[in-house]
């Protein structure tokens, strides 16, 4: 399909306004899909076997679906559904994104497997436009919406390099059978190396002072989170402040 010639699911009208009642639904499919990802990963959530999961016709799930790319969109905004943002913006902007970078993360370590799904360019599905209204308005009356659009890029960026790492994680124990611990330990022997040689003072503080890397997995998220919303805050105050010296 060219550029010219591409529609986005969005504008597709999901029944036709003429003719028989669609036997399924695009949110029968998308549900089928996130069921096979959550037991199987996203690759194994192709048509034919949403087809099987459903009972319908692998062919003729792309009169609802048409492309894999579509079904993505679909799969990643439905995801998006399940970031409870009830109340926000509630005039708490600071409380406001905790709730939602909480949110997102649980979500994302629900199915790990989204982790997977790279997509640059936004799709603007209903879920994925709600939270953009509801988490962009908590600070939509506190600056500009360059502002916003950059203070939402650092958040989301914190979030999703948080998630991906802690995802990381957990399927390398999975692959390795070691526990974090286990690797820390097996490591011990090289580190007390590097820290005996004197060449490398950072990494020592590192090792020595941090206490960052022996937090929960929950604590260094919110420890990290909590950085992240400071910097929002300093930019708040920025954008409201006169520069120093100003008249």
């Amino acid at each position: 399909m060219t550029d010219a010639e591409y529609v986005s699911i969005w504008m597709r009208p999901e029944r036709p306004a003429r003719g028989p009642k669609p036997a399924y639904s695009r949110a029968q499919i998308t549900e089928a899909a996130v069921r096979i990802a959550d037991a199987e990963g996203l690759e194994a959530a192709t048509m034919r076997r949403i087809a099987a999961e459903i009972g319908a016709g692998a062919m003729s799930l792309y009169r609802y679906v048409p492309s894999r790319d579509d079904l993505i969109e679909l799969v990643a905004d439905r995801l998006m559904g399940e970031i409870d943002l009830e109340g926000v913006p509630s005039g708490d902007w600071r409380a406001d994104l905790a709730h939602y970078a909480d949110e997102w993360r649980a979500m994302w370590l629900r199915h790990p497997w989204a982790t997977t799904v790279h997509r640059s360019l936004p799709s603007f599905g209903p879920n994925q436009l709600r939270v953009i209204e509801r988490v962009m308005g908590a600070l939509d009356a506190h600056v500009p919406i360059d502002d916003n659009l950059s203070l939402m890029g650092l958040l989301n960026g914190y979030v999703e390099s948080s998630v991906r790492e802690e995802v990381g994680w957990a399927e390398e124990v999975r692959r390795s059978g070691l526990t974090e611990a286990d690797w820390m330990a097996r490591s011990s022997p090289y580190v007390h190396r590097l820290l005996e040689s004197g060449e490398y003072p950072v990494f020592t503080k590192i090792v020595m002072e941090a206490r960052g890397p022996h937090l929960s997995r929950d604590d260094q998220f919110r420890y990290g989170l909590e950085r992240v919303l400071d910097c929002i805050a300093a930019a708040i105050r920025s954008a409201v402040e006169p520069p120093v010296g100003a008249p």
